[in-house]
């Protein structure tokens, strides 16, 4: 791992959140992390939506939010990156300061407001790496100011299926008003139809699976909801879970009670608790990413276990830096021999109690 962020992490720490941030994609840019590239072991391979991930551990969105770093992502280990949330048009966020380290809990809590460069600068980006090879991801939002909720969505769809490896919608971040009101049932199933048609449209040869990020706060009754609208719309794939608006009494931290979405360690149980709900609510048939809490591979072991097909991080790196990485797939390989799986796709699930169920995706 590039000596670089081995010397930077304690820098990083004495700036602000936002600035810290900012810093690490221009060093990102500079290509001061660069590292030859290695091969990762059969093992951490996986199939989902007839795509090959070489390793299941991704990037999650929010930390490169205009697409400006994928590839210096991907360099750093990651077996794909999801850049976003990218919203129609380029709008500021929510006032600073908006972004807290919970460095006693492992925890980061955010209000950004999906500030965002809007989708022409998102595009233009993505355009410009295409025939690159790797899997990027993107997720679309809405502006903060629309008068059309789903026509945003529609729009993201429209500009960014021809451009990545899959879409995710992002109608679970705490931070815009009335966002979480899209995963009622009635609006969420139309909001899916919308959209699949905007892909066919877009996208009519080799159409990019449509996600679906949904929040860890959903009540029992909603999760319900959200499974069945998956079941029976043609939706590819769950994201399990976004930020929680929850406070858990374990936190610590003096900015634990900033407003906004909780992420990072506390987020792991609750998180991992709902993919497996969701998972045995969908009996399996629709591929998860987990993600919420995640810093070893331990705890990407957990996920897989519960039902992910693939999980991703992004706060943990704030703590543990980028070789965090590399470090969750040497231990995921560990885990996996110790309990006899040759491959990630055999031991999704294996902690759900199902009928007998094959994962989906294999």
């Amino acid at each position: 791992m590039p000596a670089f962020f081995d010397h930077a992490m304690p820098l990083l720490r004495l700036l602000s959140p936002e600035t810290a941030h900012r810093a690490t994609i221009t060093a990102l840019k500079l290509g001061l992390a660069s590292r030859p590239r290695v091969a990762d072991p059969p093992c951490l391979a996986a199939r989902v939506w007839q795509r090959r991930f070489p390793n299941p551990v991704g990037l999650a969105a929010g930390f490169d939010k205009d697409g400006e770093v994928p590839d210096a992502m991907l360099a750093l280990g990651f077996g794909f990156v999801e850049v976003g949330t990218i919203t129609p048009r380029s709008q500021p966020g929510n006032p600073k300061p908006r972004l807290f380290r919970l460095t006693e809990d492992e925890a980061v809590i955010n209000r950004l407001g999906f500030n965002s460069e809007g989708l022409e600068v998102g595009a233009r980006a993505l355009m410009a790496r295409r025939n690159r090879g790797g899997i990027v991801g993107a997720n679309i939002g809405k502006n903060r100011d629309t008068h059309d909720d789903i026509g945003d969505y529609v729009e993201g769809v429209r500009v960014l299926a021809p451009l990545v490896d899959y879409l995710t919608v992002n109608i679970s971040s705490p931070n815009t008003p009335g966002l979480r009101d899209l995963q009622r049932k009635s609006t969420v199933k139309r909001l899916i139809a919308r959209l699949l048609e905007a892909r066919s449209v877009a996208s009519p040869n080799d159409p990019p699976p449509l996600l679906l990020k949904i929040a860890p706060d959903l009540t029992a009754e909603e999760r319900v909801d959200i499974a069945e609208a998956a079941l029976s719309s043609g939706l590819d794939g769950l994201i399990v879970a976004n930020t929680t608006v929850a406070r858990p009494a374990s936190l610590i931290s003096r900015s634990a009670h900033e407003p906004g979405g909780l992420s990072g360690k506390p987020l792991f149980e609750p998180s991992t608790e709902m993919l497996a709900d969701m998972y045995r609510l969908t009996s399996g048939k629709i591929p998860i990413v987990g993600v919420g809490g995640i810093a070893s591979g331990a705890d990407a072991y957990r996920k897989i276990r519960a039902g992910a097909s693939l999980v991703q991080l992004y706060s943990a790196l704030v703590f543990h830096g980028p070789a965090l990485v590399e470090s969750i797939k040497r231990e995921l390989v560990e885990l996996l021999t110790r309990d006899g799986f040759t491959s990630v796709s055999a031991a999704i699930g294996a902690d759900a109690h199902l009928p007998s169920t094959t994962p989906h995706g294999l």
